[in-house]
């Protein structure tokens, strides 16, 4: 979102900014509806001991926003490009995936925008998904587009994080067993932690951050020290999310609300702080929607431009893939969910392909990386977690495959 692709001529100050915003896009893009659905049901499932759930899914996150992140910002180059660096035709593969998963996303990005206004304003949820996807296209359409994006979603995810730590305090949690199950667990469900991977760096999140770092020029090897903390720094923004969120719902599960509607965080948000909790809610799940629909929106947009591509033309390709989602989701009434596991099994594909072309240069392809000499510790922790993410594809396509009978 810049004249030039790696924006040389920042201030230090501007830079700053921009690496803050990439960090919280690739956070806040995490932070969607499915996530808050996702984060209540399963601590309404295992109770204290999701937070073991939680601490293994952040060091995952962590092993492959690291290495993705550092293979991106030292080479300077999208994650389309350096796949068709590696094998011609790949990175548009990838990008193909990624643009699909994105426009389907986008539209149960502003059905939750929608839902969020409705419980935050009492608006009819067409009539919020509408206005919410007005505010987004005004962002893009901004002559700072830039500066505007990295501000809001900074905005917005303090927001969230602010309002959760109210609602979890509220909530009165006993914090206790929840330390004692991240390390003693009475439970462990696998299913449940590939699933919370896949919500934090499946499809288009795994590359928000990055991509929008390119932008701040702090690319090239002399750049690993803030590349490093700004993505490490982007999982901890989720994770601390996802604790809040999850002390929260523990906090009223533990205090004997029975959470069985349609919309349990609602419920939850209610039960710890009435209806200026309901309120709150609507302000979380319309925060985090709205910062989704911009992640997606915009990275879905970066995998189909390069790095030559103007701003004006990238501003407007991005405002005419919120306005098409947003006219589907007008028209449909909501996401449907044949098309949501479809783009689920996308997002599970799109993992340990781009991630296997990450690894692929971090080990044979120095001269993408600029002569940088990758630290071993970090590919083999790249490895293992690759590894994982081949069976959250194989998942995938199992559920695919299922749908298709």
């Amino acid at each position: 979102m810049s004249e030039t692709p790696t924006r040389k001529g920042l201030s230090p100050a501007a830079r700053r900014t921009a690496l803050l915003g990439a960090m919280f896009l690739m956070a806040t893009s995490a932070i969607g509806p499915g996530f808050i659905t996702q984060t209540t049901v399963f601590t309404v499932q295992l109770r204290a001991a999701f937070a073991f759930a939680i601490v293994i899914s952040i060091l995952v996150d962590v092993a492959v926003q690291l290495n993705v992140w550092r293979v991106v910002g030292i080479s300077g180059m999208r994650a389309q490009e350096l796949g068709n660096k590696v094998l011609p035709g790949i990175g548009w593969v990838l990008a193909v995936l990624v643009f699909i998963g994105g426009v389907v996303f986008n539209i149960g990005n502003i059905a939750g925008t929608g839902l969020g206004m409705n419980a935050m304003l009492g608006l009819d949820p067409k009539i919020g998904g509408a206005i919410s996807a007005v505010v987004a296209i005004l962002i893009f359409l901004s002559k700072r587009a830039g500066m505007a994006l990295d501000r809001i979603v900074v905005l917005l995810g303090a927001i969230m994080i602010l309002l959760m730590i109210y609602v979890a305090i509220v909530a009165a949690p006993p914090i206790g067993e929840a330390l004692k199950n991240t390390v003693m667990p009475e439970k462990v469900d696998f299913l449940i932690i590939t699933t919370l991977i896949g919500g934090t760096v499946g499809g288009y999140i795994t590359y928000a951050g990055a991509h929008r770092m390119l932008d701040s020029g702090a690319t090239g090897p002399e750049n690993v020290k803030a590349i490093t903390q700004s993505s490490v720094l982007g999982v901890i923004v989720t994770g601390i999310m996802r604790v809040l969120l999850f002390l929260a719902i523990f906090g009223v599960v533990a205090g004997g609300a029975t959470l069985a509607g349609n919309n349990m965080a609602a419920e939850a948000f209610q039960h710890a702080a009435g209806d200026i909790g309901l309120r709150m809610f609507g302000v979380v799940l319309w925060s985090a929607a709205l910062t989704s629909v911009i992640g997606a929106a915009y990275t879905s947009v970066s995998f189909i431009t390069t790095s030559t591509t103007s701003e004006r033309t990238r501003n407007l390709i991005t405002v005419a893939f919120i306005a098409f989602c947003a006219a589907a989701f007008l028209l449909l009434g909501q996401a449907p969910q044949t098309l949501l596991i479809f783009a689920g099994a996308f997002n599970g594909l799109i993992l340990p392909l781009g991630f296997a072309v990450i690894l692929w240069i971090a080990w044979r392809r120095r001269d993408l990386l600029r002569g940088y000499a990758y630290p071993l510790w970090l590919l083999v922790i790249g490895v293992l977690t690759w590894l994982l993410t081949l069976y959250l594809g194989w998942n995938s396509l199992s559920g695919l495959a299922a749908l298709w009978k």
